[in-house]
C-alpha cells in the first residue's frame, strides 16, 4: 500500500510515482490519496464558519476523494475503489487501485473524527483492514531519515498523532520515504515477486 501526500501535487516527482504504480503494479497497490489543497480548504472555512469537528471530518475525508480522483485523472490507468469488495475486484482486474475513502472510514464509529486523524493513520487503518503486507507514506522532502522512530515523526509532525494507535495493530513493515523514492519502490516491484496481497 502507497500514500501519496497531497503536498505532491503539481510535483514531477507525483506524476513519476502514478506512472510507475500504472504499469508496474499489476493489482497488488493499493494508493491512499492525502488531502493536500482539498484538506487544507477544509480547514480554512471552519476557522471561518467555526462548524464543528464533525462536519469538517466528513469534508476531509471527501477532500481525500477529490484528491484521489485528480491522481486519476493524472494517470487514467489507474481505477478508483471506494470498498473492500472494489478494491479485490479492481485487484483481479491487474489494475492499479486509487482508494477513495469517505464511504469506507464514515461507516466505522471506531474511528475519531477530529484532525487528530489524517490520511497516514487512514493509510495505516486500511492497511491493516485488508491485510497489507506493506505501507509506504510518501512525503514531500526529498529525503527523510530512516533511523527516525513513528514517535519521533509524530513529534516532527511528519505523521499526524494518532498514528501510533492506528499503526499497532499491523502485521506489517511501515516506512516513510521521501518524494523521489519512486526508483527504488519500483526496483522493489520489479525484483519481486511481491506477495498477492495488495502492499
Amino acid at each position: 500500500m502507497v500514500k501519496l501526500g497531497g503536498s505532491l501535487l503539481g510535483t514531477p516527482e507525483l506524476q513519476a510515482w502514478l506512472d510507475m504504480l500504472a504499469t508496474q503494479s499489476d493489482g497488488r497497490v493499493v494508493i491512499v490519496p492525502g488531502g493536500g489543497l482539498f484538506a487544507d480548504a477544509v480547514r480554512e472555512a471552519q476557522q471561518t464558519a467555526g462548524f464543528d469537528d464533525d462536519a469538517a471530518h466528513h469534508a476531509a475525508l471527501l477532500a481525500m476523494d477529490q484528491y484521489g480522483l485528480v491522481l486519476r485523472a493524472l494517470q487514467p490507468a489507474l481505477a478508483t475503489a471506494a470498498s473492500e469488495l472494489e478494491i479485490a475486484e479492481r485487484s483481479w482486474q491487474h489494475r492499479a487501485i486509487v482508494w477513495l475513502p469517505s464511504r469506507m472510514v464514515l461507516a466505522d464509529n471506531n474511528i475519531p473524527r477530529n484532525w487528530e486523524v489524517t490520511s497516514d493513520s487512514l493509510a495505516a487503518w486500511l492497511a491493516a483492514k485488508i491485510a497489507a503486507d506493506g505501507l509506504v507514506l510518501v512525503k514531500h522532502p526529498d529525503e527523510m531519515d530512516a533511523t527516525l522512530s513513528v514517535s519521533q515523526m509524530m513529534a516532527a509532525g511528519l505523521l499526524d498523532s494518532a498514528f501510533d494507535q492506528f499503526a499497532s495493530s499491523l502485521g506489517c513493515v511501515v516506512r516513510v520515504i521521501g518524494k523521489q523514492g519512486h526508483n527504488a519502490f519500483s526496483a522493489k516491484l520489479i525484483s519481486g515477486p511481491l506477495p498477492a496481497r495488495a502492499w
